[in-house]
Formats: structure tokens, C-alpha cells, sequence
């Protein structure tokens, strides 16, 4: 394929380099179809490793929990919490990884006695531990604090909880500055401090919250806590939430990650948890769930709550053992779901209004409105970072301050660029990751932060405009398109941020019977001259230049990349390749 040829989606294709020896090698060793082999060796899976990569083992992978820096001190202090029976408060993030994150350490918590205050901030008291949650738990008498998935850079409100004789325990996995909060521990694979595994420096927060519940059940264990009337939890049974989030906080599925979601997907589809059974059954999932699943169907409706009705109802769903309740409240995140989706359109058409009204002067996607969902920008903040290919921030200008969420494309990290922004006095707080990140700031400041993110971007990507790459891990025949290849390309799972769903090219393919469905579907039957016919499906692209190719195609001849899948809608045993882009011949 060549490089400077751009396909009918506006993308470039490049074939993944691969060492072909090596992938005949890994192909030969563990009688793999040579496409499989080439994909582990396009993701860097070694030799070795491969029977870790497809078969990945909690027992292999998770660590000593005491290897994280401050786990020592943090479990011994929650340990103290449970054997004392202390008030034991819960502050979480409003998104998918706190939701999760908060009800498996209250789940854990309930199971050896302690009935935790969960404290879910809403959008408008913002992200993060604040000093109100603070002054609300010293009214409770709340003697210890956890944070989850937030709080390593509260130093205000950590300064405030002091002065109330409560203990603080970050556990957290965002980007960390050099100081640390005024904490009794900090539990953050990301410090700077911290060497420990490199792998830890991955996980989600809900998997930071699994390895400390680890940590304290061992030393509860150790102190002869558990006995005939307190028996000891079994931890595994969270792990479909340790892989909720995990896939939906879009961190890399690589090591200990994979092991979470791998097991997490087998618990999930024993069903034992009512709010994820309901949440399931609402969605119209009637296979084992998948990444897919996760990421794209329960994660959204999770996501919901936090972002256009009570934050607070994620977790709740997600810790109640009555089915009736888990019924209702699953029913409510898909009404807040469906308002979620038409709030989002609104702010993504007037986003694209102002940015394609209006010449740029940097190569950033920067907008603002004053009618704009706070709950919402972040999505929209994704589809322009997809439809521009750059860099995205899009804020929300309320009464009292603009609250921002960002983006990113792999050229730009936004954890550096927040930091520096805040360094700079240009924005109130703000983190996040390399790719996404939320921040605040004051109205009169909203000029000067476009011009510092402008020249920031700038900087990093060069002046030419970047034309999207699209990486193409192996070519495959129609004939060769089989529900035995998909198969084994499916032992390549979990998909997700680090281990992409193989993305396959047919050469020289004819595009037969297309015509549209749903909504702005096309559908189609794909041939060549080797023989074999091929049910495919590109989503949503009757308006565009591929689906009127598509359409339009009259013998033409094409190469086609996506993704293959088995299809097994209504008994089927077959397969179905999912087109994302197609080149002229």
C-alpha cells in the first residue's frame, strides 16, 4: 500500500512491521494461524510471553500489593478502621472508574463489617475531595478518609481535613506533580517516587482499589480477624467491576490490566451482581458480555448519571443486592443515558458550527459556550479530537467558573500540558492522563489558556496538517475469512487501549448488493476474483464518501480494512467484517 495514498475515510494506511521470522516462529511453536502470529508480534509479544498474552493469569501477574509506595501504611491503617469498627468514609469520581472503584472498596468494606459514607460529587461541586464533603464528614464524625480515583492533588482541601482530626488515604492513579497532598498515605502507582512494577503504572483506579483490598485482607488475615462467624471475602468476586472499569477508563490492556478483564468477563457472565445483571438485561445483551460490551454499551449508561443526573446512582446500582432496586435503578441510567445522547448532539453542532465558521489560528479544536452541559463536554470533546484529528477542548462557561474537558491525539500529552497551564496560572486546577484530561478556570482567563495551548500544540506536532494514520495489522483473503480464523483471532482478547482489535485489509475485493439500513448503515456482500463471498457492514456512512462508493459501486474494484467478528445474531454460526475505511484500486 502506499504511504501518501490517502483512502476514501481521509486516512493513510500503513502495514505494522513485523519481524516475519519470528511470527513463523511464535506461528510454528504454538500452531497459531500465521495472521495471529504476525498480530502478537505487531504488539510486541515475545516469543515466550505469547501463553501469557492469550491465557493472562491473575496469579502469574498480580504483585506483592506491598511493592506500591505508602500500600504498607494504607493497609494497616484500613485494617485499624475495620478491627476497631471507626467511621470510615468513601470520596469517588462521577465517571465509570469511580464508580466502580468506590463500590468495590464498599462492597469489600460491608463484607467485614464497616458501612462506609459514600460521597459522590456532582458536576457543580466538582471533581475531587472538597471541603464541604469535609466539613460533612466531620459533622458524622468520620475518623478516617479513602479517596478513589481522585485526590492526588488536593492540597487545599487535605490542608482543611487536618485541622479536623480525620486520617486521609489517596488511592489514585492520575498524573502526579513532585509534592504530594498532606495524606497519611498515598497509594499512586504514577508517583514519581514509586518504582514498582512498570505495569502497575497502568492500571485504572479500580485496579488500584482491588490490589489495596488485596493488601488489607492479608493483613486482616494476618491479625486472625476472619474466623467461623466473620468469614473471609472472596475477592475475586468484584472482578467484574475491577474490568468495568478498567475498559472504560480506556488504560492500556497490557499485563495486570489483562488478567483483570480477562477474569473480570467470566465473572461478569455468571451474573452475581444484580445491578450489572439489570444493567445487562436493560441493554439487550443476550451474549457473554465482551470489552465491547464494557466500553461501549454498560459504560455509557454508567457514565450517564454523572454526567446529567445523580452521580451518586452508579454506585448504588452497582453495590445493591436487591434485584427490585437494581431493576429500577438500571432503568434510570438509560433514561439519563437517552438525555445524555440528545444534550450531546446539541453541543457537538454548535462545537462544529464555531470551529468551521470561524478560521483557526492554531491547530487545536478550542471552543466554548455558556449553554453547554458541563456532563457532556468530554464526549464532545472526543468526537472533534476524532473529526479533526487534533488536539480538542471544549469547556463549559458557568456562573461562578469555565469547567473543561480535553482530548488528545499521541503527539500531545495533555497530563504535561495541564500541569504547565496550572504552573503558569492560567487555569484554577485541572489533570488528567496523556490523552484525556478536565481542568477549570476563570472567564477572563479563557484567551490567554488558547493562546498558551495553541503554541503548546504547536510546538509538538510541527506546522503541517496531520493526516490520519490508519495501522493495518495483517492482509487476509475473503476465502480465508472463516469462522475458524475469527475464532482464533477472539483468543487475542481483551480488546482495547493497547491491543486494538485486529484491523485486517482485503485486496481487491467487489462490492456486491449494498444497500442501507438502520441508521446510515451499509450493508453488503464483499468478493474476488480468489473465490468466496463475505457478508460486511460499515456503520454510519451513507452520507459520506465511503458509503457513496459504496452505494455506487458498480464492479469497482477496492481494498477494504476492518475487523472481522463471528456473528452469531439469532443462532448464526458465521462471520460478518465490520468495514472502517476502503481505497480505490
Amino acid at each position: 500500500m502506499a504511504d501518501s495514498e490517502k483512502s476514501l475515510g481521509g486516512n493513510i494506511w500503513k502495514l505494522s512491521p513485523c519481524d516475519e521470522r519470528m511470527a513463523e516462529a511464535v506461528a510454528q511453536r504454538y500452531r497459531l494461524p500465521p495472521l495471529v502470529a504476525r498480530v502478537l508480534n505487531v504488539r510486541g509479544v515475545s516469543i515466550d510471553d505469547v501463553p501469557g498474552f492469550m491465557d493472562p493469569r491473575l496469579q502469574n501477574l498480580l504483585p506483592d500489593p506491598f511493592c506500591l509506595k505508602d500500600m504498607e501504611k494504607a493497609a494497616l491503617r484500613i485494617a485499624e478502621a475495620v478491627v476497631k469498627k471507626q467511621k470510615v468514609a468513601v470520596i469517588g469520581d462521577y465517571d465509570v472508574d469511580g464508580a466502580t472503584s468506590s463500590s468495590v472498596l464498599r462492597l469489600f468494606l460491608e463484607s467485614v463489617g464497616i458501612e462506609p459514607v459514600i460521597h459522590i460529587p456532582d458536576r457543580e461541586e466538582g471533581y475531587g475531595p472538597s471541603c464541604r464533603a469535609i466539613d460533612e464528614f466531620s459533622a458524622l464524625g468520620i475518623d478516617l478518609v479513602i479517596t478513589v480515583d481522585c485526590g492526588t492533588t488536593a492540597f487545599d482541601t487535605f490542608e482543611y481535613a487536618a485541622t479536623k482530626d480525620m486520617d486521609v488515604i489517596v488511592l489514585d492513579h492520575h498524573e502526579a506533580e513532585v509534592r504530594l497532598p498532606k495524606a497519611y498515605a498515598v497509594v499512586n502507582p504514577k508517583r514519581l517516587d514509586d518504582d514498582s512494577v512498570d505495569y502497575l503504572k497502568y492500571m485504572a483506579a479500580v485496579g488500584v482499589v482491588f490490589v489495596t483490598v488485596v493488601a488489607v485482607n492479608r493483613e486482616l488475615r494476618r491479625q486472625n480477624f476472619y474466623n467461623e462467624q466473620k468469614p473471609e471475602p472472596q475477592l475475586m468476586q468484584w472482578l467484574d467491576l475491577v474490568a468495568l472499569g478498567t475498559v472504560c477508563d480506556v488504560v492500556p490492556l497490557k499485563g495486570l490490566n489483562r488478567a483483570f478483564v480477562r477474569q473480570g468477563l467470566k465473572v461478569m457472565s455468571r451474573r452475581g451482581n444484580p445491578g450489572l445483571k439489570s444493567l445487562i438485561d436493560k441493554a439487550n445483551i443476550t451474549e457473554a458480555p465482551n470489552a465491547f460490551h464494557l466500553g461501549y454499551v454498560l459504560g455509557p449508561r454508567i457514565n450517564a448519571c454523572g454526567r446529567v443526573g445523580d452521580a451518586a446512582l452508579g454506585n448504588r446500582l452497582l453495590c445493591t443486592k436487591d434485584e427490585f432496586q437494581a431493576q429500577l435503578l438500571a432503568e434510570k441510567l438509560g433514561e439519563f443515558n437517552e438525555q445524555r445522547k440528545d444534550i450531546e448532539n446539541y453541543v457537538l453542532l454548535k462545537a462544529i458550527e464555531m470551529l468551521e465558521g470561524t478560521p483557526q489560528t492554531y491547530p487545536v479544536a478550542f471552543v466554548a459556550g455558556d449553554d453547554w452541559h458541563q456532563g457532556v463536554i468530554g464526549i464532545v470533546a472526543g468526537k472533534l479530537k476524532e473529526r479533526y484529528n487534533l488536539p480538542a477542548f471544549v469547556m463549559s462557561i458557568e456562573a461562578d467558573e469555565v469547567k473543561g474537558s480535553a482530548r488528545s491525539i499521541p503527539q500531545v500529552d495533555l497530563g504535561a500540558l495541564i500541569i504547565a497551564a496550572k504552573e503558569q496560572g492560567l487555569i484554577t486546577k485541572g489533570g488528567g492522563h496523556t490523552m484525556a484530561a478536565g481542568f477549570s478556570l476563570n472567564q477572563d482567563k479563557i484567551d490567554a489558556f488558547h493562546d498558551f495551548v495553541g503554541r503548546y500544540v504547536s510546538e509538538k506536532i510541527g506546522g503541517e496538517a496531520i493526516v490520519p494514520v490508519l495501522d493495518v495489522d495483517g492482509v487476509l483473503d475473503v476465502g480465508g475469512a472463516t469462522v475458524e480464523m475469527a475464532e482464533s483471532l477472539e483468543r487475542l482478547e481483551p480488546f482495547g487501549s493497547g491491543n486494538a482489535e485486529p484491523k485486517l485489509m482485503l485486496r481487491s475485493v467487489r462490492i456486491n448488493k449494498p444497500s442501507v439500513i438502520g441508521s446510515g448503515h451499509v450493508r453488503c456482500f464483499l468478493s474476488s476474483n480468489m473465490g468466496g463471498s463475505l457478508k460486511a457492514i460499515a456503520f454510519r456512512v451513507a452520507d459520506n464518501d465511503i458509503g457513496n462508493a459504496m452505494l455506487n459501486s458498480r464492479g469497482d474494484v477496492y481494498d477494504v480494512v476492518g475487523v472481522l467478528r463471528r456473528d452469531n445474531w439469532q443462532g448464526r454460526n458465521s462471520v460478518q467484517f465490520i468495514i472502517e475505511d476502503i481505497m480505490r484500486v
